[in-house]
């Protein structure tokens, strides 16, 4: 039976944000070349040179992912049903699947001559499938200590790719807002960052990326996305001789009512920003935070936090 929709009704479903973006197919592709283009000049050069390395290879990867078994379709669509994140990484990191992308990424990685790095990679390769799950798990729930920290951007690349792929692959998604606001409602993962949209009737609208799949989310702006509170939010940039503090491409939301932040790119200062490779070039700016008292809530699977 259809449904007539009065005349503001229709309005509002014209006006009404789209809820989710997926990431692009070219995902990894794209990071790496805004990895490259950050390093130049940049005090941590070599490590967003490693890092976009690592993204070409996790490119390669999604363009060609590793032959495995479907996705349950019915549990998928049963997640759907009931509002959950139909690729629940708490669960399907206990599961083999992902490993076959982990295996992928390292038959193609062309491991560089750094000592650091062979070791690490050689480390994840002589590891049996269950110490390889066990820091997945760990990874997953933000427990970045329980893994060393020089496997982190190797296993969490896997883990990217992996469910990257799965979100792309599987058709007639019908995903709802998760448990939290800073929850990806794919996944369940939590964000890595947030998105302020810059073109078409959605200027302005902020979403979410997500640290695992890399799928994007709605969210209302000035609202703390852990607390959910909107009063005394403050914004802070660190400039530079290209941007003033008011037009910086990247600014962190802090909250007081839960001493927490989250980095916003502003794509109107910076049409080429990305997340993932923003997140990773303003370290300066976490170090600044957590010197004011402020706690970083947001994981990015290619760096492991350091020690305070």
């Amino acid at each position: 039976m259809a449904t007539i929709l009065e005349p503001g009704q229709i309005e509002a479903a014209a006006s009404s944000p789209p809820f989710l973006y997926l990431p692009p197919h070219n995902l990894f592709s794209l990071r790496a070349m805004r990895l490259e283009h950050l390093a130049e000049g940049h005090a941590l050069a070599d490590y967003l040179l490693l890092i976009a390395g690592v993204c070409r290879t996790q490119q390669r990867v999604l363009d060609d992912p590793p032959l495995s078994e479907p996705l349950d379709r019915q549990r998928i669509d049963l997640c759907q049903q009931h509002g959950l994140p139909p690729f629940a990484a708490d669960s399907l990191v206990r599961e083999d699947d992902w490993q076959l992308y982990l295996d992928a990424f390292l038959q193609h990685y062309a491991v560089p001559e750094q000592p650091a790095v062979a070791d690490a990679v050689a480390t994840i390769r002589a590891a049996n499938s269950g110490q390889r799950r066990a820091w997945a798990v760990a990874l997953v729930s933000g427990q970045f200590s329980m893994v060393p920290a020089a496997l982190v951007p190797f296993l969490g690349a896997a883990l990217q790719t992996a469910w990257s792929h799965w979100l792309l692959s599987t058709p007639d998604l019908k995903l709802t807002p998760g448990d939290s606001l800073s929850q990806c409602p794919a996944c369940g993962s939590p964000a890595m960052a947030g998105v302020i949209r810059h073109r078409g009737k959605h200027n302005g609208l902020r979403y979410l990326a997500c640290s695992l799949c890399a799928c994007e989310w709605h969210v209302v702006r000035v609202k703390c996305v852990y607390c959910e509170q909107s009063k005394g939010l403050e914004y802070l940039s660190l400039e530079d001789e290209r941007h003033a503090a008011n037009q910086a491409p990247l600014r962190a939301e802090m909250c007081p009512g839960c001493n927490s932040y989250l980095k916003l790119l502003y794509l109107e200062n910076d049409a080429d920003a990305e997340p993932l490779s923003a997140d990773l070039s303003s370290l300066l700016l976490d170090m600044r935070l957590a010197q004011d008292g402020y706690q970083r809530l947001a994981p990015n699977l290619m760096l492991a936090p350091g020690d305070e």
